[in-house]
């Protein structure tokens, strides 16, 4: 096998396993590109990505621009590498470069579906039950390259986006080093199908419509999780819902059916949850029974706030 010289181009945390499966394969780490340190945590003090650190700890030249322009893209195109591998770099290559060099990147969906930025919570929140991590292209299209490689993934009903991107990322690394391995030899598929673009989180996508089926509360609910979390109103307090278990029940939307035990049974439109963790603002995650002790909003006959 010939050790190929890369460029590496990410930036969060999911990133860094491919960034080590790399240069644990014996691939010389040309230079690691990431997003530059911005401020964050309470004390909004200046924090490298996770990548930054990593690559650091390898002992590998890190490079962090505002954007692949001018100056900083003649400075790129200059490097003498193999191949350019993206993972969560953040940004949107050039098409100078994508057209002058082999830039591949891990994608974990089963391309043309959901693609951008957020794959995995898209495959959540549609109920999909299986998606794919696929190796491709870039091409100056967003997620539009045909792909060198694919992997099946199967998605249990109750899995939520940290667990399902745990799985995913791990695939990805090992996958991508083979890609890297094999660059020579594979080629690359176009895309067939549908394309379909990955959800946009925002505020809006957050609150949970009682009025809709218990799956996609269900669903909702686990595509957020842990962050930034599904909320709902109830007794003039929002909280946040992280996990729930459908089951057969039904009543009136939104409303407490009831709480014991293993949570609090709440009526969707179709069917009902049982919330199973809650956050209350400032608090940690809690059992959602522990949370109802003691709150009388949290009792059975009470409605969280409709949409």
């Amino acid at each position: 096998m010939t050790k190929k010289r890369v460029v590496f181009m990410g930036s969060p945390p999911f990133a860094v396993p491919s960034l080590r499966a790399l240069a644990e394969a014996g691939h010389e780490i040309v230079a690691v590109y990431t997003q530059p340190a911005r401020p964050a945590g309470r004390g909004q003090k200046e924090q490298k990505t996770a990548v930054h650190m990593a690559a650091e700890e390898l002992g590998v030249t890190v490079r962090t621009p505002e954007r692949l322009r001018e100056a900083a893209l003649d400075e790129v195109l200059a490097l003498e590498a193999d191949v350019f591998c993206v993972v969560g770099f953040g940004m949107l290559l050039p098409k100078a470069l994508v057209e002058a060099r082999v830039c591949v990147n891990v994608h974990p969906s089963a391309l043309p579906r959901w693609r951008g930025a957020t794959p995995v919570q898209s495959a959540l929140m549609a109920g999909d039950k299986t998606t794919e991590v696929c190796i491709m292209r870039l091409e100056e299209g967003m997620d539009t390259g045909p792909v060198y490689d694919r992997t099946g993934v199967e998605i249990a009903e109750d899995m939520d986006t940290a667990q399902l991107n745990d799985i995913v990322w791990s695939i990805g690394a090992k996958r991508l080093v083979y890609v890297v391995e094999n660059l020579d030899a594979l080629k690359a598929v176009a895309q067939v199908g549908e394309a379909t673009r990955a959800v946009k989180i925002t505020a809006q996508t957050r609150p949970v419509d009682w009025r809709k089926t218990a799956w996609e509360v269900h669903n909702q609910v686990r595509a957020l999780a842990p962050a930034p979390g599904a909320t709902a109103e109830i007794g003039g307090e929002v909280v946040k819902v992280l996990r729930t278990e459908v089951v057969d029940k039904n009543g009136d939307f939104g409303q407490i059916l009831a709480v014991d035990a293993a949570g609090m049974v709440v009526a969707c439109g179709a069917g009902a949850v049982r919330i199973v963790t809650l956050q209350r603002a400032g608090k940690r995650a809690m059992p959602a029974a522990e949370v109802a002790r003691g709150w009388e909003a949290l009792a059975a006959g009470k409605c969280f706030k409709a949409l």
